[in-house]
């Protein structure tokens, strides 16, 4: 049997920002549902070491973060619901959003924090290595490979942007790239090439990540030239892919502002084109995407809702005076 819930705050997605944003907009009274989506607790699920997330002075685990955040929202009074989103209307207040079993969500306010994913290469190795020598954050991840030699997959902005951070850390780097020439930005290529400590591999795709050790590790990457189409094996302590972010946006086509797929709002707060409408988090951050930057944006969409409400509030009751 389907249901019908109404709260003056909806968020959806339950990472960093969703997370921060219920906890503030629990502690305003405003009583929020968090749909959890997909992936309850987001990226850092998936995420074992995390050592960037200021208040712990020892590596902490990403999913012990995700469940002491969803603790404290939940202690603060948030409830979370466990459904996917399939259907969004915006064309009144309350807006209507519908789940995957029929439920349906009436909301003052909405806050979409539905993040970002990684797009990961597809090849033998990738996931059995990952968070084992393979990662698509070198900006996370980075300062477990001091001294290492490290490879970057890719060949836009955010590929040669991470090759370049992890000069900070390995004096051995490498970068991958399937064509002849790279899609980023001159100023960045001039910086990679002038760079002693960052060699480029051309015409070359990834075929396989290799493991070895015990326990089992990443020890490099099989290679095949595109042209040629001869093998090589790249020995590499730690592999980054960088082939870009999928923001998940799709339900929101045709009905916000998109850029690059990810959602536009104001610059420096959380409000999109429609009024009671805010997003935040990796959905509509296309240059940061940190747990840390993600909780502060929920932070902000959270007080920017509740303040809207507040106006529309006392708009209603001064109109029936």
């Amino acid at each position: 049997m389907t249901t019908t819930r109404h709260t003056r705050m909806l968020i959806l997605g339950s990472g960093p920002a969703g997370l921060s944003a219920a906890i503030y907009g629990a502690r305003a009274g405003m009583k929020p549902l968090v749909v959890q989506g997909m992936q309850p607790g987001g990226q850092l699920t998936i995420t074992t070491d995390v050592e960037n997330y200021p208040g712990f002075r020892e590596v902490i685990q990403g999913p012990w973060l995700m469940q002491e955040m969803q603790a404290q929202a939940e202690h603060v009074g948030a409830e979370m619901i466990w459904d996917q989103i399939v259907d969004v209307d915006f064309s009144k207040r309350p807006f209507r959003l519908t789940g995957d079993g029929g439920d349906v969500y009436t909301a003052d306010t909405l806050v979409i924090c539905t993040g970002a994913q990684a797009q990961w290469l597809g090849v033998e190795g990738e996931q059995a290595l990952s968070g084992k020598g393979v990662s698509a954050c070198a900006t996370c991840d980075g300062f477990f490979y001091r001294g290492k030699k490290v490879v970057v997959i890719g060949g836009g902005n955010t590929a040669v942007e991470e090759a370049l951070y992890l000069t900070n850390h390995s004096q051995d780097v490498t970068l991958i790239h399937r064509r002849d020439s790279l899609r980023s930005e001159k100023i960045l290529q001039e910086r990679l090439f002038a760079h002693p400590n960052i060699k480029v591999l051309w015409n070359k795709k990834v075929a396989r990540f290799v493991g070895g050790g015990d326990p089992e590790g990443l020890v490099g990457v099989d290679l095949i030239d595109t042209v040629t189409g001869e093998a090589s094996h790249e020995a590499a302590d730690g592999a980054f892919v960088a082939i870009g972010h999928k923001p998940s946006t799709e339900l929101f086509a045709g009905k916000l502002e998109l850029d690059n797929g990810y959602l536009v709002v104001e610059k420096g707060g959380s409000k999109t084109a429609i009024p009671g409408v805010f997003a935040a988090g990796d959905v509509a951050d296309q240059v940061y995407r940190q747990a840390v930057t993600a909780a502060g944006m929920g932070c902000m969409a959270a007080l920017d809702a509740e303040r809207f409400l507040a106006e529309a509030e006392f708009e209603a009751a001064q109109a029936a005076e």
